[in-house]
């Protein structure tokens, strides 16, 4: 199976036409079809299912889809790599960082070292919940990513980075203490991120554990809106520590423990069956020195 079909059949599917395929690959229609046709022969099954809309994968081609998303990036690597051996390291590395967490924090720091450490190194970093990054790395559509440990993930490697305490984060004019205990999180309005959310998860079995339900009266996903939502009074929310300091450095909200604490562990995940290219290894190592001096005080 010819690499470059597959390549065709991947920009065919992003564009959603044949015809703005053509154009953008800048080959006539006819080829176009005749590529795609052989693929379908070579595979033995339809691919696309053509209309006056456009064009749609079957099942059969978004599993296609899929792998060859997978198959480009890693030719990509490895012809950057052997292109480069003896020089300096050059290639794409593909970063996640999950949102809500103290991952956004070294966003910047990371990418100012990869600049300045590999500056043949296009660096691409995306925010995403922990389970659309974890399939993400199995899939190969990202080299690694800092993201909540919730546990072990078949077919990722997890490094644990720090553990950090999470905190009730207020408005001043909400009558809690210096301490709120969880069960206090059954009568306060809070605002957290969907169920599916690591920090959700940990606030629930915090409340189960003692025997109450959190009062939840929204689910953000976007901590500037949490932190205008909880400035304007609409209700509290629960955050790590480190998160926390950030929007109450330059506002009066205020920061509550809880008692007892609710911990989340941030690790480093890599894929376990796919190996990395330099360039994604040298980037691992230098976030490990960004995490270790911008969140743990380190040089």
């Amino acid at each position: 199976m010819e690499t470059r079909r597959l390549a065709t059949f991947v920009r065919i599917v992003d564009v959603g036409s044949l015809t703005r395929a053509a154009d953008v690959l800048h080959i006539a229609q006819p080829a176009l079809s005749q590529q795609i046709n052989a693929l379908e022969a070579d595979l033995g099954q339809r691919l696309l299912i053509r209309s006056k809309q456009g064009v749609e994968p079957t099942e059969a081609g978004e599993a296609l889809y899929r792998h060859a998303q997978v198959i480009l990036k890693q030719l990509d690597d490895a012809v950057a790599e052997v292109g480069l051996l003896g020089r300096e390291v050059a290639g794409q590395v593909f970063v996640g960082l999950a949102p809500y967490s103290t991952a956004n924090l070294i966003a910047l720091p990371l990418v100012e070292a990869v600049r300045a450490r590999y500056p043949h190194v296009l660096l691409r970093v995306t925010d995403n919940f922990g389970m659309v990054l974890s399939e993400a790395m199995m899939t190969g559509r990202l080299h690694l990513a800092i993201l909540y440990d919730s546990g072990p993930v078949k077919g990722l490697t997890f490094e644990r980075l720090i553990t950090e305490e999470l905190v009730l984060v207020c408005s001043p004019d909400v009558p809690v203490a210096d301490e709120v205990p969880v069960e206090g999180l059954a009568e306060l309005p809070l605002m957290l991120p969907s169920p599916l959310h690591t920090i959700r998860k940990a606030v629930n079995r915090a409340c189960d554990a003692a025997g109450v339900q959190p009062l939840v009266l929204a689910e953000l996903e976007s901590v500037g809106l949490m932190g205008q939502a909880v400035a304007a009074g609409v209700g509290a929310t629960v955050l790590p520590r480190s998160v926390a300091d950030r929007l109450t450095r330059a506002s009066e909200l205020r920061q509550v423990r809880i008692t007892p604490g609710i911990e989340v562990h941030l690790s480093l995940g890599t894929p376990s069956s796919l190996p990395l290219s330099r360039a994604a290894e040298c980037v691992r190592d230098l976030l490990r020195h960004v995490v270790a001096a911008t969140l743990l005080g380190t040089q």
